[in-house]
């Protein structure tokens, strides 16, 4: 989107004073820059139908984009764009007619679009039960002291997303300096929307993150500048995708039908530790800055899982 060229000055100048003025509202990053590139990828398509002035805005060209972006493939993947994708640009052109309105063009209309229904998916929880068997299975007997330090590490992956609770990309940015041994707490520093926070950990996590760092982690990696946390069995930092798998063959070495057939990834580790907390008894305001949440209506949907446990 950002590459399209738009031709009319004025749409430039609109997209700039777009992103200027979300900049100023104080908006996230991310949003400052993926908002006025969607919107630049509108004011292309308008071009495209010679409407050359944003006084010439018409509600049907609001339709007809909507028509362009619902038929439009992934570029990226193939396949068609997906309903949070579609909604988002459409909350997009909401938001620059607001900016609209507020550099005192009043007649351009409203877009009078309804958002798209989202196919939710149904958020997956293991037991406690559960999260022990795939502790237990970084237990099994191995014949190499490498392979010994490669459980040792998928012990660190479980006590990160489930014992700490991080998402996804916040655990494979985790670097040695980030965990504190000594005030037991994981710095996150690369938290959703650029937010860090600190993360406790117990006890028997420290002995966890202990053993790993200082007796198996210097047989994986394969330089002692290497900063990351996560070393993989070719002596390279893990990322998502690498740690995603781990976790499904954890799954697959345990010995319950039920758990090896649950779709799970990461996430679930997150999900499940807190609704385990939530069940414990923590304050959801607690829960929620433990998952660094922005506000305490992301974290409700725990309440919501246990109420329907409880059905």
């Amino acid at each position: 989107m950002k590459k399209l060229i738009l031709k009319n000055s004025s749409y430039e100048y609109l997209q700039s004073g777009f992103k200027e003025w979300l900049d100023i509202l104080g908006y996230n990053p991310m949003s400052v820059y993926n908002l006025p590139n969607i919107i630049r990828e509108f004011l292309h398509f308008l071009e495209s139908k010679n409407i050359n002035h944003i006084n010439n805005l018409e509600q049907q060209h609001y339709k007809d984009y909507y028509k362009y972006i619902y038929n439009r493939g992934n570029q990226r993947r193939g396949g068609g764009l997906s309903n949070n994708y579609i909604n988002k640009h459409l909350q997009a052109i909401e938001k620059f007619l607001q900016y609209l309105h507020h550099k005192g063009m009043r007649n351009v209309p409203h877009l009078g679009i309804t958002l798209l229904k989202l196919n939710t998916k149904e958020i997956t929880v293991l037991s406690q039960d559960e999260i022990q068997l795939l502790y237990k299975a970084t237990y099994k007997d191995v014949e190499t002291q490498r392979m010994e330090a490669l459980q040792s590490r998928d012990r660190v992956l479980l006590t990160v997303f489930y014992g700490c609770g991080l998402r996804r990309k916040e655990g494979a940015h985790l670097e040695l300096n980030d965990i504190n041994l000594d005030r037991r707490v994981l710095h996150v520093r690369k938290g959703k929307n650029y937010k860090e926070r600190f993360v406790p950990f117990s006890k028997s996590n420290t002995k966890i993150f202990e053993e790993y760092i200082y007796d198996f982690r210097p047989l994986l990696a394969k330089s002692k500048k290497e900063s990351s946390l996560f070393i993989g069995y070719s002596g390279k930092p893990m990322f998502g995708g690498g740690l995603y798998t781990r976790l499904k063959l954890l799954q697959l070495q345990i010995e319950d039908i039920e758990l090896q057939n649950k779709t799970i990834g990461l996430h679930t580790l997150r999900h499940s530790i807190a609704t385990h907390l939530l069940e414990a008894g923590m304050p959801l305001d607690k829960i929620s800055c433990f998952l660094g949440h922005s506000s305490l209506e992301s974290t409700q949907i725990y309440t919501h899982l246990i109420d329907k446990k409880d059905e």
